[in-house]
């Protein structure tokens, strides 16, 4: 077990941060890599296309099967199932790849593919996964040809209909769905300053501010759009990468906690049995266990 909880960047020598490859070469060719966890600094989709699997997504187990289409974003932290018998199609994209307009920085940055509020999301393709399997071999055969003007717009292009494609199919398959107006953009926002900021900022009031709101006004967001109040969500995201750090690193208690902005190990002890209902050493033995 490392020390930290590493962050793998994109492959160097690839020509284009953008890569399509098989389940079995990725499990090959990096078992050491995929089978561990750790954060990647890009996006994944991950179709199933034979067998079953179980990947991990931040604890979370997701059952895949035959015409699952699963969709990890970055800096999750996630390993694939060596246990079982399965294979299919992986796609590797980063947001410098994706991110050839402002249009496209938004759709990433909301779409439910990777900022689904709810859930993991995973999309089923059912018996006839045609449409899909139809870019998948537009993108290999693109991916083959000469680099010219029109091979990263075409990509590209491939990549977001695949995208746009799946996040209406997901919307259609159960997705709970969020009412669209002040209250999911004001969630949006906090969200994204908290991804930014919880080390350092845990009251409510720090990002009522930095988003030029009242602290009621926040609450009245987060609770039309998640059922939960804004301290809720700071500490859940707190908690969640101290779980991470403690069930994935060898760093100590005093060092989780000073990386999660604690001065005082006491102080961490006491907000992770606040919040977990055990120690820290108590959880870190549970996931050894």
């Amino acid at each position: 077990m490392p020390d930290t909880l590493k962050t793998y960047a994109f492959r160097p020598d690839l020509p284009l941060e953008l890569e399509l490859t098989t389940i079995a070469q990725t499990l090959a060719s990096f078992r050491a890599i995929v089978t561990q966890p750790a954060r990647a600094a890009f996006y994944h989709i991950i179709w199933v296309q034979r067998g079953e699997a179980t990947h991990t997504v931040d604890f979370q187990l997701v059952p895949l099967r035959a015409g699952s289409l699963l969709f990890v974003g970055k800096e999750r932290v996630h390993t694939f199932d060596t246990s079982a018998e399965y294979d299919g199609r992986v796609l590797l994209f980063t947001d410098a790849f994706f991110h050839q307009s402002e249009a496209d920085r938004h759709f990433l940055r909301s779409t439910i593919l990777y900022h689904d509020l709810l859930d993991i999301p995973v999309v089923e393709l059912g018996e006839q996964p045609q449409e899909f399997a139809r870019l998948f071999a537009q993108l290999d055969d693109e991916l083959t040809q000469p680099a010219d003007d029109a091979h990263v717009p075409v990509l590209h292009n491939l990549l977001h209909t695949l995208l746009l494609l799946a996040d209406r199919a997901r919307r259609r398959q159960g997705f709970r769905h969020l009412d669209r107006g002040p209250d999911l953009d004001y969630t949006l926002l906090f969200r994204d300053l908290v991804e930014q900021h919880y080390k350092a900022l845990r009251t409510v009031q720090g990002y009522a501010a930095r988003l030029h709101v009242s602290e009621k006004r926040l609450a009245q967001a987060t609770a039309k759009t998640l059922g939960k109040p804004p301290k809720a969500l700071i500490d859940e995201r707190v908690m969640l990468e101290a779980r991470r750090l403690l069930a994935h690193t060898t760093a100590n208690i005093k060092e989780v906690g000073f990386a999660l902005g604690f001065d005082e190990p006491t102080n961490f002890i006491k907000y992770f049995r606040r919040q977990a209902g055990l120690t820290p050493i108590e959880f870190r033995e549970q996931q050894v266990g």
